[in-house]
C-alpha cells in the first residue's frame, strides 16, 4: 500500500510520539511539518527527516494528503477548515473543536468535499480497550447496565512546564482529560441519549510551583470539577468524574458493570490517564470469589474457575498515538469506515458541552447528535499494519 503523506501542524511536545509512531506504520509517511514558531518546525523536521514549511505552504502542498492538526483546541477549527478547503483530509488532536457549531462546520465541509475527518483520542483502539470490548461483545459480563469513569488529580501547576493553558477555555479536566474517558465509554457502550451534570470551581486562582513559571498565578476560567450521569441508548447509565481538585484517590479509571459481572481498568500511575493503551485490567464474574487480572489476555470461558487464558490477539499495548490516523489512512486508500472518526468526536464533544449546559440550567440535557458504535479492531494483525 502506498503510504499516505502526512503534514503535521503544531510542533509542541505531543508531536514527538506522533512522529515516532508514524514512522512505524507502513501506510503513513511524515512528509512535512509546520508551526507558528518556524525554528521549532525546523528542529522537528531535522529530527524526523521531513520538510519544514510555513502554515500556508503545508496546506497548499500537493504532496500532502492529510493534515495532522496538533494545535491548541481553540485553533482546531480554523486549521481544519483551511486544510479541508485545500482538499486535504484532516486528523485532529482532541477535542474536535470547542463549540458544536465549529464542529458541525468542519464535518459539513468535509462531507461536501468528500474528505475524511478523524480525531483523537485513539486509545480505545489499543489492546487493553479492545480486549474489554471483546469481553463485552462475547457476553462475559452479560448485558452492560452501568459504568463509572474517573479522572481525579490536583491539576498541572505543580509539575507541568506550561500549566496555564489547562485552566483556560477549551481545557480544564473535562476537555483536557475527559475525552479519553468519554470516548472509551462510547467505544464500549455506543452512543449516549441524555445526561445531567454538575460543575464547580474550587479555586479562582492557581499558584504555579513547576518550572519555568514558578511563582506565577493562573486565573481559572473553566470548571475544575465535573460530575455527571450519562444515559446510553443501550440502557446503560455511566457516572463520570473529571477533576483538578482532588489530591489523591483509590478509584479505578474505568469500570463496566454487567448483569453477569464487572470489568475494572486501573492505572499504576495516577497521572497515566491519557496513556490507557496499557495497564492492569481486572474482571470478576458473579460465580467467582475474587478478581482476576486480565493484562492483555482473553479468558477462555469453558475452563473451570479461575479460567485459563490465551494470549491476546490484539497489538498496541504501548503508547500508540497515530493508530487512529493509520486506520483513517487505510480508509483513504481502500475505502470503507474508520474508527476514530469525526462523527464520534462530535458526539463526545456534545456530551462534554452538554454536561456544562446541564449544570448551568439545572436540567437534563438531551443529545442531538449520535454516532455508530465503532467496529472492533481486527485480530491477529501484524503490528503497525492496518491490513487491506
Amino acid at each position: 500500500m502506498k503510504p499516505v503523506k502526512v503534514g503535521v501542524i503544531g510542533c509542541g511536545d505531543i508531536c514527538d510520539i506522533y512522529f515516532k509512531n508514524i514512522a512505524k506504520f507502513e501506510n503513513l509517511e511524515a512528509y512535512a511539518c509546520a508551526d507558528l514558531i518556524m525554528e521549532r518546525a525546523q528542529k522537528k523536521a531535522e529530527a524526523y527527516g521531513c520538510k519544514s514549511m510555513t502554515l500556508d505552504e503545508i496546506v497548499s502542498n500537493p504532496e500532502v494528503e492529510v493534515i495532522l492538526n496538533l494545535t491548541i483546541p481553540a485553533a482546531h477549527h480554523d486549521v481544519d477548515m483551511a486544510a479541508l478547503r485545500a482538499g486535504k483530509h484532516v486528523y485532529s488532536e482532541k477535542p474536535l473543536s470547542i463549540t458544536m457549531e465549529d464542529g458541525k462546520e468542519i464535518l459539513e465541509l468535509a462531507k461536501k468535499k468528500n474528505l475524511l475527518v478523524g480525531c483523537a483520542p485513539d486509545t480505545f483502539l489499543g489492546a487493553r480497550m479492545q480486549t474489554m470490548r471483546k469481553m463485552i461483545d462475547d457476553g462475559w459480563i452479560g448485558k452492560p447496565v452501568a459504568a463509572t469513569a474517573f479522572m481525579p488529580c490536583h491539576g498541572h501547576e505543580n509539575w507541568h512546564p506550561n500549566p496555564v493553558f489547562h485552566y483556560k477555555v477549551g481545557a480544564g479536566p473535562l476537555f483536557d482529560m475527559g475525552p479519553y474517558y468519554v470516548t472509551a465509554l462510547i467505544a464500549l457502550l455506543g452512543p449516549a441519549e441524555r445526561l445531567c451534570g454538575i460543575t464547580s470551581k474550587s479555586f479562582e486562582r492557581r499558584f504555579i510551583t513547576s518550572q519555568p513559571l514558578a511563582g506565577q498565578y493562573i486565573d481559572v476560567e473553566v470548571p475544575t470539577h465535573v460530575s455527571g450521569s450519562i444515559e446510553f441508548k443501550n440502557g446503560a447509565v455511566a457516572t463520570l468524574i473529571t477533576s483538578f481538585d482532588i489530591w489523591d484517590s483509590n478509584l479505578p479509571r474505568l469500570e463496566i458493570y454487567g448483569t453477569e459481572g464487572t470489568i475494572s481498568m486501573t492505572d499504576p500511575d495516577p497521572l497515566a490517564g491519557p496513556d490507557i493503551f496499557h495497564g492492569v485490567t481486572k474482571y470478576r464474574r458473579k460465580d467467582q470469589a475474587d478478581w482476576y487480572d486480565l493484562p492483555y489476555e482473553l479468558p477462555r470461558k469453558e475452563e473451570a474457575t479461575p479460567w485459563a487464558t490465551i494470549p491476546s490477539c490484539y497489538d498496541y499495548n504501548e503508547n500508540s498515538r497515530a493508530l487512529g490516523l493509520a486506520d483513517m489512512a487505510r480508509a483513504i486508500r481502500n475505502g470503507g469506515k474508520f474508527r476514530a472518526n469525526g462523527e464520534m468526536a462530535s458526539h463526545a464533544l456534545e456530551i462534554m458541552l452538554g454536561l456544562y449546559e446541564s449544570s448551568e440550567k439545572g436540567a437534563y440535557y438531551t443529545l442531538k447528535s449520535t454516532c455508530e458504535l465503532p467496529e472492533p479492531m481486527p485480530m491477529n494483525l501484524p503490528e503497525y499494519s492496518m491490513g487491506e
